[in-house]
């Protein structure tokens, strides 16, 4: 079951019993201002994308976020945690995603924090402007920091066990109920933003009458995992 959430993750959290969810996978804002107008596709093979010019991107949560994400989750995967070591205590399981980026202002690729004791892993998806991994499901950007399904499936299929429910603070794009839905977890997603949150649930309703269109497995990366670790 998948369930959306237009309200501030915070004081949904808030309301939850400890240890409500078995993993929690989560996107939070990287203070870094890639929330609007200057995240435009940069590219110039084609027609640059605009976003809409907003301003959550501004910090990072606050340490309350992080209290509440370890309280009410067993594990955890934070995108963006080399932005938020002083709210993360160091682990050895990081998540390497390479982008495939080439010679251009764009980072290799994006950093995950997690709360495995396990090796680093990395997840090789190409998501350069209009290249992407699988280009036979090549998926529409409604969100300027959108990660594919393709890596919310490889992060089920690696660090979930069937039946584990799953948690989504910051929904964006709405990636990861997709990806929920394919690899059959039960996902609680929120997003606070409106028009995030329709642009994000149209898209899981479209990918719904087309329930065969992420049908490629997602590059297999095997990651040795610690998976009954309990963040302290």
């Amino acid at each position: 079951m998948i369930n959306f959430h237009n309200v501030d993750c915070l004081e949904f959290m808030k309301g939850l019993p400890d240890k409500a969810f078995d993993l929690a996978i989560v996107d939070p804002p990287y203070g870094i201002g890639e929330d609007g107008a200057k995240n435009h596709s940069r590219g110039k093979a084609a027609r640059p994308t605009k976003y809409a010019d907003k301003d959550w991107d501004s910090s990072i949560p606050s340490a309350a976020y992080f209290s509440e994400l370890r309280r009410v989750s067993v594990n955890q995967i934070v995108w963006g945690g080399n932005y938020m070591t002083e709210h993360l205590p160091p682990r050895m399981g990081w998540v390497f995603w390479d982008k495939h980026m080439g010679a251009q202002d764009f980072s290799d690729g994006e950093l995950a924090w997690t709360s495995f004791d396990c090796a680093l892993a990395k997840f090789n998806f190409a998501w350069n402007g209009m290249i992407q991994g699988d280009m036979r499901n090549k998926e529409r950007r409604i969100h300027p920091t959108q990660k594919p399904v393709a890596l919310y499936r490889w992060l089920l299929k690696n660090y979930a066990k069937p039946g584990w429910k799953i948690l989504d603070t910051h929904g964006g794009s709405f990636s990861h109920a997709i990806a929920c839905d394919i690899e059959g977890f039960g996902l609680d997603i929120c997003e606070l933003d409106p028009d995030y949150f329709a642009a994000g649930k149209k898209r899981f309703e479209n990918h719904l009458l087309q329930p065969r269109m992420f049908d490629a497995e997602p590059t297999p990366q095997p990651v040795q995992l610690l998976l009954d670790t309990e963040e302290a």
